[in-house]
């Protein structure tokens, strides 16, 4: 059986037989606010690495905000001598970057799995999460769904504008769920989907969302979560890239137009035992209720995870399917967490209530531990939608409120690390009041 660094080296060595032209590779880790970071590799040195040399960056890099900019956060940033810390390569992500103008491969990079992991790394902290999970006997199964928005290539007076229908030329300014939109914009979807092939993502089913511009990917299922949450972030990444080589800008920000749909992240996740039995469907699927309380009753105390910044907020609550209380149902997507019909090996929750700009490895991280404390509990959840229209429990609704409701809560701080939920807390804080730090034209129009 091969090791890891010779199995590293042979994937380097692999790729660079089949990509002879490339010269560069960009080695990314996804940081709090959900942006990529790292560096440009020349690929003889990433050889180097794969065959063991070290590989480091700054650990503080994990902490940026929203603008890329560092905050206090305790003794980070300012009084600890900026370290760095050791990452790894993730086997198998070594990829070729096609929407460049010039050729070059990228690869995640992480620090779980090295001697000290970085406590506040969103990916360590799915890793953790997950590694309990299994010496429990608990296997999780994961696909994403990722909403977003096109708009043209350039803004006007820096707001979005609709995107051009390539056959008319006209803004795609009619909200609708026709599939015809899916011909219109073939090209720029099908790049989008093969090069997301091309990086190892399961593409399944595309579809036109009800807003000007809106669309809808989703992922296969798969049974390890890590790699669900890597295809979420790096289908943003690439899909970012092929629309802007198409002439349009790609977003998934949550809340881009008040009058129309918001961009979610709906998580569809089902635990299974070492055996391959469905946990949630045993006992007359009591399973299933219990891990539903549980997610609720976490759900009001991690929306800094599920909406991450001030438009996400927008989101809930709008025009179509976001509560704005915790809240479940079967086959209601007007639910928090909803119970897709399905036989009962395949039973599932699907989370709805995250934004398409959240974290990939944080939401699942915060679904996972709300599942894991409510199998444990074994309470029983409130009355679903079916049967109370108003069933349901308020979460916070701006960001300060959800981090006070966020950082002292015992289950969160046990489940993700108290070390994690401090560091975040105090990041999305700063970001909110950073945020804060602009007058805005409407101000002048209301109080000058």
């Amino acid at each position: 059986m091969k090791s890891h660094a010779a199995t590293l080296l042979a994937e380097v060595r692999t790729f660079r037989q089949n990509h002879p032209d490339v010269r560069y590779v960009d080695l990314i880790a996804l940081d709090i606010p959900g942006h990529f970071y790292g560096k440009r590799y020349p690929v003889d040195m990433l050889e180097k690495v794969a065959a063991g040399s070290p590989l480091k960056l700054p650990q503080n890099a994990v902490l940026l905000g929203a603008q890329g900019g560092l905050f206090k956060i305790g003794d980070y940033c300012f009084h600890d001598g900026d370290p760095d810390a050791n990452r790894r390569l993730v086997p198998g992500t070594l990829k070729p970057v096609s929407w460049e103008a010039q050729p070059l491969g990228q690869m995640l990079i992480t620090s779980d799995g090295t001697e000290a992991p970085i406590e506040f790394e969103p990916r360590e902290v799915l890793a953790k999460v997950l590694e309990r999970l299994h010496r429990k006997g608990i296997h999780p199964v994961v696909a994403f769904e990722l909403e977003f928005y096109l708009f043209d290539k350039k803004l006007s007076d820096g707001l979005p504008q609709f995107a051009r229908d390539p056959l008319s030329d006209d803004a795609d300014d009619q909200p609708n769920l026709h599939i015809e939109r899916l011909s219109r914009f073939a090209p720029v979807l099908d790049d989008m989907v093969e090069t997301a092939k091309a990086q190892g993502i399961d593409i399944t089913v595309i579809t036109a969302e009800l807003g000007p511009g809106q669309f809808e990917i989703n992922f296969g299922h798969l049974d390890d979560g890590l790699r669900a949450a890597d295809w979420a972030a790096l289908f943003c990444r690439s899909t970012r890239g092929v629309a802007l080589k198409h002439g349009y800008r790609a977003s998934f920000m949550a809340k881009p137009y008040l009058q129309h749909p918001g961009s979610g992240m709906h998580v569809h996740v089902s635990l299974y035992d070492a055996a391959g039995n469905n946990l949630l469907a045993a006992h007359q699927q009591q399973p299933l209720r219990h891990a539903v309380a549980g997610c609720l009753e976490l759900l009001p105390h991690c929306m800094p995870i599920f909406s991450p910044n001030h438009n996400a907020f927008r989101r809930l609550g709008g025009t179509v399917n976001a509560a704005t209380r915790a809240c479940w149902g079967y086959e209601d997507r007007d639910a928090c967490v909803r119970i897709p019909e399905s036989d009962p090996r395949n039973l599932r929750i699907e989370h709805r209530l995250a934004s398409a700009d959240a974290n990939p490895y944080l939401v699942l991280a915060a679904i996972l531990v709300g599942l894991e404390q409510g199998l444990e509990a074994a309470k029983e959840p409130i009355a679903p939608l079916n049967e109370d229209r108003n069933s349901g429990t308020d979460f916070p609704l701006e960001m300060l409120e959800a981090v006070r409701a966020m950082q002292h809560q015992p289950a969160l701080r046990e489940g993700l690390g108290a070390e994690f939920v401090d560091v975040y807390c105090e990041n999305k804080r700063q970001d909110h009041l950073a945020f804060q730090q602009e007058i805005h034209a409407r101000e002048y129009r209301w109080y000058l």
